[in-house]
């Protein structure tokens, strides 16, 4: 496999070959905020010739015995174990990624998931229940859906890649990519990883497209009848958008929305655990995670404590000769900007990080220190809002049930965490908690391939992941017969 290098273009791959449009678009890169190299912008036809090449291979791979599919899904795994480096590499480049959330956590957890969904396809099956009526039988079977649309987006190309396509094709469907602008090359290296595997061509097709154009092309596969159902990660505005196209087609769709996530710090809890797995949560991979720690819930008592542990701890890690996290634009440093200059105009103030960040881009990139916020109130909208930034925002509770209350009271419910050395005290506030996740004594950021993951309210239905995401991308039928 050939690095791309600045003049590359990107390809569209399309029923097993690389294909290039008459419009391209060039990708950022937030370390020069220059081009790293461009990518084939896709049509509505393009996205149209992708959905029937979907279609005409699914017969051929719906029937394929189980051990095969599950033969070529390892052996795609062990060529993205080859090329973890190199792949590795493509995400920093184009999402400004560091080193330990590229090649040490994304890309592997991308693996591990792929080996896991690759080992669960041979225990695929139905059921034989005992109906009502005498001499008469009944079996219930497990059936590909079709062709599979994934719309993916930048922020863990390789996790997010493997969740949508492999979960889908272990099933027995075809798919199609719909990769963010963002992170092309990301999604080309994985898909190349699986046609290098020997999956045949037509299973998994790639399409990038200028963002001008994603309404009109993302439309023309939904409204296609050979879809037979929509997976999307990405925001809560945009998912509103594709869950509308979706109903409007009555197309069955798998939403991995925003998150607004609470971690709540007791009384009891262990001031050094907590520091540790508040700040990795909210601030790895620059807060670019949908299971980022946006918000601190920390108890008076040992509030005074904790939010100076913290403070420490943050300064501890700033290294005044190394460049600050980057941001994956110019856009997302504006936004957050005008989220924390609203906050300080409201009353709130800083614990952590500058109070004046240069919103535009300087020749070593799009780059924001850690900010951590104190005095914050529920009705800011740094205190509502996703921040999807190194951006964290402190409030004080006086008791764990308005700590629950709090964290309740978001639209969102994605993930949540709770510190407590009391496990009976966690495990009921779990239960209380509205989310998707909660995980005690450990960071919101959890994503493994046995657990499933998604949310509820604005973040989503559904779930990827474990036998439940391949349950998503199957349907029952029942069949009976008179003995």
């Amino acid at each position: 496999m050939a690095a791309p290098s600045p003049s590359s273009v990107i390809p569209l791959i399309i029923n097993g070959k690389e294909e290039l449009t008459s419009s391209t678009f060039d990708v950022i890169s937030p370390y020069t905020n220059q081009p790293c190299w461009s990518a084939a912008s896709a049509t509505p036809q393009d996205a149209i010739s992708a959905v029937e090449a979907a279609e005409a291979a699914f017969p051929a791979w719906s029937q394929t015995k189980p051990a095969k599919r599950r033969d070529i899904l390892l052996k795609a795994a062990d060529i993205l174990d080859r090329r973890l480096e190199k792949n590795a590499e493509f995400m920093r480049t184009e999402m400004g990624a560091d080193v330990g959330a590229s090649q040490y956590f994304v890309v592997p957890l991308a693996i591990r998931m792929l080996r896991e969904v690759a080992s669960r396809i041979t225990s695929i099956c139905g059921s034989v229940p005992i109906v009502e009526e005498e001499g008469q039988s009944a079996i219930v079977y497990k059936e590909p859906m079709g062709v599979i649309l994934g719309i993916v987006p930048w922020n863990a190309p390789y996790v997010f890649g493997v969740r949508s396509a492999a979960c889908a094709l272990a099933a027995g469907n075809t798919t199609i990519l719909k990769s963010s602008e963002l992170t092309p090359c990301c999604y080309w290296a994985l898909t190349r990883a699986f046609h290098d595997a020997g999956l045949p061509d037509g299973c998994l097709n790639l399409l990038s497209c200028r963002p001008q154009d994603a309404a009109d092309v993302v439309n023309a596969m939904i409204e296609h009848p050979g879809v037979k159902k929509i997976n999307f990660t990405g925001s809560t505005a945009v998912g509103r958008k594709v869950a509308r196209a979706c109903g409007q087609n009555l197309k069955p769709c798998l939403m991995e929305l925003g998150g607004k996530n609470s971690a709540i710090v007791c009384a009891d809890a262990n001031i050094e655990t907590a520091v540790k797995a508040v700040l990795a949560g909210a601030y790895l991979n620059s807060g670019q995670i949908c299971m980022a720690t946006d918000r601190i819930l920390v108890h008076s008592s040992i509030a005074p404590v904790y939010v100076d542990a913290l403070k420490k701890a943050l300064q501890s890690m700033s290294d005044p000769s190394s460049a600050p996290p980057t941001l994956v634009n110019i856009a997302s440093k504006q936004r957050v900007q005008r989220l924390i200059d609203e906050a300080l105009a409201a009353g709130a103030h800083i614990i952590n990080g500058s109070t004046v960040t240069n919103p535009v881009a300087s020749d070593s990139g799009v780059r924001l220190a850690p900010v951590l916020l104190g005095g914050v109130k529920e009705n800011m909208t740094v205190w509502q809002e996703e921040a999807f930034a190194s951006l964290a925002a402190c409030m004080v509770v006086e008791s764990d049930e308005e700590a629950v209350r709090i964290a309740n009271s978001s639209g969102y419910g994605l993930s949540a965490a709770v510190f407590t050395e009391d496990l009976r005290k966690g495990l009921a506030m779990a239960k209380k908690i509205q989310s998707g996740a909660v995980h005690i004594n450990s960071m919101t950021i959890h994503d493994e391939p046995i657990l499933p993951h998604g949310g509820v309210k604005n973040s989503g239905w559904g779930r990827f992941n474990a036998s439940q995401g391949l349950e998503e991308f199957l349907v029952t039928k029942s069949v009976t017969w008179m003995d």
